[in-house]
């Protein structure tokens, strides 16, 4: 099974931060945030890694390189134009070097303890979402389960971490759209499963839960 790493964003919300370094590459614990992911994507058994890269692309590439470093190989996915193509727009144009899937997808930008998994979907799941309690930046939410199927209502917060199929991308004729343009109506049909995530997750795509994660567990 192949992952992919979300990793395009120009981290606006991180400035003046992002402006010299790129998102992923903010260290964390003595490393960087996207070096973390693939080290455990390694351990878990992960050896195809496709990365989508946008702002600050050649920092990413240089830094990475081929991925040897983190036991994998990567792929990387480059994205032109003025702005990144979203979540969504990423992950379908890099469905050439993904293959037929499932696949496991990952946010740069996240911190977690869950430990990556290969996941086979049933043939009736389109989408399998890692949800995690609301936090204090997304109170509101975004979906809900029950009896293991996402549902609409919004009790908890989509992680930033799932397994797709190429399918649920099939009917879009878009470039650049987010990742939850095709996930409601997936979710609507009761074609995505998803599972609770009650290990250590954070966000740290803001200052406040950057701060709070590098004091968590040192800046390194």
């Amino acid at each position: 099974m192949k992952a992919m790493i979300l990793a395009a964003g120009a981290g606006t919300r991180l400035r003046p931060l992002t402006l010299q370094t790129p998102k992923p590459l903010i260290r964390v614990g003595g490393e960087t945030l996207i070096e973390r992911h693939l080290r455990r994507l390694a351990s878990a058994g992960f050896r195809e890694i496709v990365i989508n890269v946008h702002y600050k692309a050649r920092m990413v590439m240089d830094a990475l390189g081929d991925g040897a470093n983190c036991g994998v190989h990567i792929v990387y996915s480059e994205e032109d134009g003025e702005a990144p193509l979203e979540t969504g727009g990423g992950i379908k144009r890099a469905l050439k070097l993904l293959g037929d899937g499932p696949w496991l997808v990952v946010n740069a930008d996240v911190y977690t303890d869950w430990m990556p998994r290969k996941a086979t979907l049933s043939a009736d799941r389109l989408a399998h979402l890692l949800l995690v309690d609301n936090p204090p930046h997304h109170p509101n939410g975004d979906f809900d389960l029950r009896d293991g199927v996402v549902t609409g209502e919004r009790r908890l917060t989509y992680s930033g971490i799932g397994y797709y199929r190429p399918e649920l991308f099939a009917n879009t004729t878009e470039k650049r759209f987010r990742l939850a343009q095709v996930l409601a109506p997936a979710v609507e049909r009761g074609v995505v499963s998803g599972e609770h995530c009650r290990d250590l997750w954070m966000d740290a795509g803001t200052p406040e839960s950057l701060g709070t994660l590098q004091k968590m567990v040192g800046e390194g």
